[in-house]
């Protein structure tokens, strides 16, 4: 596995993204709409940025909500995503995700709770 992306949700994903790439020099490489929400993903040549802005009520609206703009999760990508998430039930990791579902970008992800990830939504995206 490898780092894949940092998950951030964000009032304004055009808005931020426009910063992140004056700031940074990073370029914006994919949009996309999905399950209620505007994607963006910023490349940061070993990462991106993917900015998470709701467009309806959801997860990421109820996080913003209640924590403010900020890092929403952490991702690794895998390019065996029903064995990562094997190794992580063999290890005792709660799943919020049993099974892979849909994810952006056309990958299948799956997410482990935070409380046995050290405080950390961790999100697998298979390639």
């Amino acid at each position: 596995m490898h780092f894949d992306h940092a998950g951030i949700a964000t009032e304004d994903a055009a808005e931020l993204g426009a910063l992140y790439a004056e700031l940074f020099g990073l370029e914006v490489v994919h949009e996309e709409e999905f399950d209620g929400l505007r994607v963006v993903f910023l490349d940061c040549e070993n990462g991106y940025f993917e900015l998470l802005e709701p467009l309806e009520e959801g997860t990421i609206a109820k996080y913003l909500e209640a924590n403010g703009a900020g890092i929403h999760h952490l991702a690794l990508a895998t390019d065996d995503l029903e064995g990562a998430l094997e190794t992580v039930r063999d290890h005792g990791v709660q799943l919020i995700d049993e099974e892979p579902r849909p994810g952006a970008w056309g990958h299948s992800v799956a997410f482990l709770h935070p409380k046995d990830t050290g405080g950390i939504l961790v999100e697998l995206v298979e390639h």
